[in-house]
């Protein structure tokens, strides 16, 4: 009878998994859709970059609305508010790009290099379902590090220090990416609002930190 009810628990569990999994990379799918439009319209009105208070009361206000609301219907108006605000960001920063000579090489170079990374770590945790928890202490260091190299970098002019900042989100929101997927797949994350809008943020990061590098290796040339 134990073993009857544990392969049962086991099997709502796989479900539950599988539930959140689809609903989570379905959301995902939507709201890069979504974003990418925003940010081709942002794009093409040439709308200015907003004020970095702007930008921090905006992400963090929506982030925390959406946490806030991730077990109702609202939850998913606030995901779509949340990307669509880092979508009308990426504008700006995507023109800045497509302003130099090789622009257009540089932007699709760090969208295709994003694009790979992402599927190459989900896939390998999807694979091998191997428990990714231990980068939890990595992420948290790597927070902080990156923190004071930002604040830093607005009072010493360092050579390279950008270009180090950069390196440092790829590496930082890699790990992130095989925390949260891992997360998913081992039942540690069960809201799947809150594992797309992390996701999302994780691969904006990526993006904007492989534009940079591209740009300023492409800026040497």
């Amino acid at each position: 009878m134990r073993e009857q009810d544990y392969v049962a628990s086991t099997q709502v569990a796989q479900s539950e998994v599988s539930s959140v999994l689809r609903n989570t990379y379905g959301l995902l799918a939507l709201t890069l859709a979504f974003s990418g439009l925003v940010a081709f319209m942002a794009q093409r009105a040439n709308v200015p970059y907003p004020n970095i208070f702007v930008v921090l009361v905006g992400f963090y206000g929506l982030f925390f609305l959406t946490a806030k609301l991730r077990d109702s219907g609202w939850g998913l108006l606030s995901t779509f508010a949340l990307t669509g605000f880092m979508g009308y960001t990426l504008g700006p920063i995507l023109n800045r790009y497509m302003g130099m000579a090789n622009g257009a090489e540089v932007v699709s170079s760090a969208f295709m290099m994003t694009a790979l990374v992402f599927c190459g770590l989900s896939a390998y945790v999807l694979t091998t379902r191997k428990d990714m928890s231990f980068l939890s202490g990595f992420i948290t260091a790597g927070f902080f590090v990156l923190l004071g190299a930002i604040i830093a970098s607005f009072f010493f002019q360092i050579s390279g220090l950008q270009l180090a900042i950069s390196a440092g989100f790829v590496l930082f929101s890699s790990a992130c990416i095989l925390f949260q997927t891992s997360a998913i797949i081992h039942g540690g994350e069960r809201n799947y609002i809150m594992a797309t809008i992390s996701l999302y943020v994780s691969i904006y990061n990526l993006f904007v930190s492989l534009l940079q590098i591209f740009g300023i290796m492409g800026g040497d040339d």
